[in-house]
C-alpha cells in the first residue's frame, strides 16, 4: 500500500520540535544540540518566516524554513528531504512566499554537493549568483566538520512559469582541459566559442571527508579558485552535469 504524501505548514510547539529533531538527524548533530533549535524556529514563525514540512503518512519526510528579506526578497534558511520529497517542499515554500508578493527566493548551498547543485539549478532553475568564501567560519556538525565552510548562493526566480522546462541535466562540458583536480582528473572546461566554463567537482563530497579530509579540503581549495575568477569575471554558475561539472557563464 502507497501511503500519502502530505505537505504542512507548520506552527505548533510538538511539530516544530520534530522538525528541529529531524535537521539534527540530517546534518547529523545530537538531538540536544540541534542546528535549528526549536524555540529558534518557532521564533522565526511568530515573526512572520514559515516552516513547511513533507510527510510520508504520518512520518516527518522533509523540512523547510524560510523568512523574508529585504525589498520583497524570501530567503530560505534551510531545506532537506528525503529523494523524490525535495521539490515537493521547495514548490510548498515558493507557493508560500508567491502568495505574500515575493518574486525572488534565495539560499546557500555546498558548492561541492554535486547533487544539491542539479536539484537546485538543472530542476528548480535557479542561478548561483555569488560565491560566499568560507561563509559560516568552522562548522562542527557531522556532515561538514574538517572543511571550509564555502558556500554558493542562489537565486530563484519566482515569477517564472513553476511547470516551464528547466535546463538539461546533461548539458556537460566540451573544450580543452585547463587544470588539473585534486584527484588527478580534468578540472575546468573553456567553451572555445563562448564565454563560458566548466568547472567539476567530486562525485560525493560528504563520502569524501569522511574517507579523506584532506583531499575532500584540496578540492575546496581548487574548486573556490576557479569560482571566484569567474564571479569576479561576471559569470554565474547555471547549470550542473549528472557526471559533476558546473556550467559558469556570463550573467545575464
Amino acid at each position: 500500500m502507497t501511503t500519502a504524501v502530505t505537505l504542512r505548514t507548520v506552527h505548533d510547539v510538538a511539530t516544530i520540535a520534530a522538525v528541529a529533531d529531524y535537521f539534527s538527524d540530517v546534518w547529523r548533530t545530537p538531538r540536544s544540540a540541534p542546528p535549528y533549535p526549536a524555540e529558534v524556529l518557532h521564533s522565526l514563525v511568530h515573526a512572520g518566516g514559515a516552516v513547511h514540512t513533507v510527510h510520508d503518512g504520518e512520518r516527518l519526510a522533509g523540512a523547510a524554513v524560510a523568512v523574508f528579506g529585504p525589498d520583497g526578497d524570501t530567503y530560505s534558511l534551510v531545506a532537506a528531504a528525503e529523494r523524490g520529497l525535495g521539490h515537493a517542499v521547495k514548490q510548498a515554500q515558493r507557493a508560500w512566499a508567491v502568495e505574500r508578493g515575493a518574486r525572488t527566493m534565495r539560499w546557500t548551498f555546498d558548492p561541492l554537493a554535486g547533487r544539491n547543485a542539479r536539484f537546485n539549478l538543472a530542476k528548480l532553475g535557479a542561478v548561483g549568483t555569488e560565491y560566499l568564501v568560507d561563509f559560516y567560519g568552522p562548522m562542527t556538525d557531522g556532515v561538514n566538520t574538517g572543511d571550509e565552510s564555502d558556500r554558493l548562493t542562489v537565486t530563484w526566480d519566482l515569477t517564472r512559469d513553476p511547470a516551464a522546462p528547466v535546463r538539461p541535466y546533461d548539458a556537460g562540458p566540451r573544450g580543452e582541459a585547463t587544470g588539473a583536480a585534486p584527484d588527478g582528473g580534468p578540472l575546468v572546461r573553456r567553451d572555445p566559442d563562448a564565454p563560458r566554463l566548466w568547472c567539476r567537482v567530486p562525485e560525493d563530497v560528504v563520502a569524501l571527508r569522511a574517507a579523506d579530509p584532506g583531499l575532500a579540503l584540496r578540492w575546496r581549495h581548487a574548486v573556490r579558485e576557479v569560482f571566484t575568477a569567474a564571479f569576479a569575471e561576471g559569470c554565474a554558475a547555471t547549470g550542473m552535469s549528472r557526471d559533476g561539472w558546473y556550467t559558469l557563464e556570463a550573467a545575464v
